[in-house]
């Protein structure tokens, strides 16, 4: 197995170049080249169960796999119950929504720590992942990998320690690695080759081996303040980072096949193309 490559959502591109709707992204996607979309439920679950179903027939026959982003109300670790509740019936309807398409993978955002410490905050987020792993094993839907996502602001839960401890107490959780939230929350941290490689270390550390050849990931390179994350940006930038090549470096290295979604800011699926050819070439060149 190799890594797979694709974006979040449309690019600008998908419609400049006359397409119109969800169910002819997997023909856009053929035509880039790409094998992975994140179909987009950040306002909420809004797809139909046989529209989902038609697409994941789409996306299968040209060996696309999909996975889907939850609603990013999702707040896991509130101090309110029933928001906490609401969170599990949102991670319920992504669930059903990826199954009819085919996938096996929801990323969902943790929740922030407000007022609370940063271990009360993780304490409750572990406390509703198992309630939401309870409710999909009731629902016949026990094989859909929940992926928590670190996070690119300070005050939100999601460092790369928390979403590991998340990770740790379900062999089916797998963390989606969102490598610009990481060097935003960081001001900077991902700089050097060293810098990404403790990122793979610590996941084979704490989840082994086939959690770490699996693991899900965004990319896109995001400005940032003191805060954190600010914006998301193109891999044209050129100020504020990270860069992919020390990952696709790593991931051939380390023989992994991840799933990488773009989430650059309207070239997407261009940027996951050019991550897809540098990861190739690494590939291609080790066999020769």
């Amino acid at each position: 197995m190799s890594a797979r490559f694709g974006p979040a959502g449309n690019s600008i591109s998908f419609t400049t170049q006359g397409y119109k709707h969800s169910l002819q992204v997997p023909q856009y996607l053929e035509k880039m080249g790409l094998t992975a979309f994140e179909y987009q439920c950040g306002r909420g679950v809004n797809i139909g169960l046989d529209k989902a179903a038609q697409l994941g027939e789409l996306a299968k026959q040209k060996d696309i796999k999909l996975s889907l982003h939850a609603p990013y109300y999702i707040s896991m670790s509130s101090v309110e119950e029933q928001k906490r509740l609401n969170s599990i019936n949102y991670i319920l309807s992504s669930a059903r929504a990826v199954n009819a398409m085919g996938g096996d993978r929801i990323v969902v955002h943790t929740g922030s720590c407000g007022k609370i410490s940063r271990e009360q905050a993780l304490t409750l987020a572990i406390d509703t992942m198992r309630m939401a792993l309870d409710a999909l094993d009731n629902e016949g839907l026990s094989h859909i990998r929940v992926c928590p996502e670190t996070m690119g602001k300070i005050n939100q839960l999601g460092t790369l320690g928390e979403v590991l401890s998340l990770c740790e107490i379900d062999e089916r959780l797998i963390p989606c690695i969102d490598f610009g939230h990481l060097n935003a929350r960081t001001l900077g941290g991902l700089a050097t080759f060293e810098d990404f490689e403790d990122v793979f270390n610590q996941i084979e550390n704490r989840l082994g081996v086939s959690r770490l050849r699996e693991f899900h990931s965004h990319f896109s390179k995001i400005e940032y303040t003191t805060g954190g994350e600010k914006k998301h940006l193109t891999f044209e930038d050129t100020v504020f980072g990270p860069n992919f090549e020390p990952v696709m470096e790593l991931t051939a290295r380390k023989n992994c096949s991840p799933t990488f979604i773009c989430e650059s800011d309207g070239t997407q699926a261009e940027d996951a193309k050019a991550m897809q050819n540098y990861y190739l070439e690494l590939i291609n060149n080790e066999k020769r």
